[in-house]
């Protein structure tokens, strides 16, 4: 049933909204505000760009719509063409409306993204330039934004480093993100699916054991958020979305890598990670709050944490199928979704975040930066392409 309902919200809701933001001077109008209307002059964000990429590619992967293809293509040529930089590499943070690079600096998580929309999208199409690009990318990565001990975060146009301000959240200036290590992983994981190099095998095996003895926290059964360079925890922060989203993005990685060793040490993590968001993120309503910073739970619903921890609990219950309350969880969270975040308005979409009763936050835009079809959209395939009903 639910299956069946998503795939229903993915063709004449999801697909519709971001189907009718394509800009013929270029990629996709990069606002809707609350009221629905358009920035037709907003930036265009090279994190935004990449995730609608993916979306396309992957609905046409699923769907086998020729439509849906062609609006890769577009996406895929605005990125090629505007948010690349000619003269160094990387891609743009941001471009004006017209694409010209408007925050010409480079941050590792917008490269990570970039490379996951070219992976899918030289699945979805076969275009072998994009697979090229794909390892462009992949190379500046390993070879500019990475230490010995990780990844670093922040450059300026010329890939010389900066401060991390912006994955930087509640107080903290991070010298290295969870966030932005998940999302390398999961660029890596989708590259490494498509073709199967060992040397990107190798970083995806390096960046799990890096989450499994840096970032998971095994005494507060949680990932933790920011660190500093030596990897010391620098806020007492619990980011009940990207644990949920974690649990079945990491789960993906090793599955992908086939690589026996590491799925018996990180399928232990995924596990824990995804019964202790069950244990103590969810509300009467059975939809997830937001975080938990310093004790103090914020009980906002953010649309992508509801979404993610569907796949998460579907994810978590293919893993263990004695745990059908992550199938009845998934339910519930389901009609919330279908109950309050859902914008019924025409030519709207989902609404962004909701207030704990249930109230759309109306500074909230239903386009924008950091709110693209990846989320929502990736739910209703991921759903789809499981086949678990429920």
């Amino acid at each position: 049933m639910v299956v069946k309902e998503v795939k229903e919200q993915l063709v004449s809701n999801i697909l519709p909204f971001w189907k009718g933001l394509k800009d013929d001077n270029g990629g996709f109008y990069g606002e809707v505000g609350y009221d629905r209307k358009i920035n037709h002059q907003s930036i265009k964000g090279g994190i935004y760009n990449s995730r609608i990429l993916w979306f396309f590619s992957n609905v046409y992967l699923t769907l086998k719509d020729e439509d849906c293809l062609a609006y890769a293509e577009h996406a895929y040529n605005f990125l090629k063409n505007n948010l690349l930089d000619p003269e160094y590499g990387g891609i743009y943070w941001t471009v004006t409306y017209d694409g010209q690079a408007e925050d010409d600096s480079k941050h590792t998580y917008n490269q990570a993204f970039a490379i996951y929309a070219l992976a899918s999208y030289y699945d979805a199409s076969g275009n072998t330039e994009a697979l090229r690009l794909a390892y462009e990318l992949f190379e500046k990565i390993e070879t500019i934004c990475k230490d010995e001990g990780g990844y670093l975060e922040a450059f300026d146009r010329q890939f010389q480093p900066t401060s991390n301000e912006k994955l930087s959240e509640n107080g903290v200036m991070a010298s290295r993100t969870m966030n932005t290590l998940l999302h390398i992983l999961e660029a890596y994981t989708e590259l490494y699916r498509v073709d199967r190099k060992e040397e990107v095998a190798s970083s995806i095996r390096w960046i799990l054991d890096i989450f499994a003895e840096k970032v998971y926290n095994p005494a507060l059964r949680r990932l933790d958020v920011f660190f500093d360079m030596d990897w010391n925890c620098l806020i007492d922060l619990h980011s009940y979305g990207h644990d949920i989203e974690a649990s079945w993005l990491v789960d993906r990685a090793w599955e992908v890598l086939g690589d026996k060793a590491y799925e018996d040490k990180i399928k232990i993590i995924t596990k824990d990670l995804a019964d202790h968001i069950h244990s103590i993120a969810l509300d009467d309503s059975r939809s997830v709050y937001n975080e938990c910073e310093k004790g103090i739970v914020d009980k906002k619903k953010v649309w992508w944490v509801q979404a993610e921890a569907m796949i998460g609990f579907v994810n978590g219950y293919q893993k263990d199928p004695s745990r059908t309350d992550y199938l009845e969880t998934a339910r519930k969270i389901w009609d919330y979704i279908k109950q309050y975040i859902i914008d019924s308005r025409e030519d709207s979409e989902w609404f962004n975040e909701l207030y704990e009763d249930g109230t759309p936050i109306k500074e909230k835009e239903l386009a924008g930066p950091w709110k693209g079809p990846y989320h929502n959209g990736r739910m209703c395939l991921e759903l789809m392409n499981r086949k678990v009903e429920f």
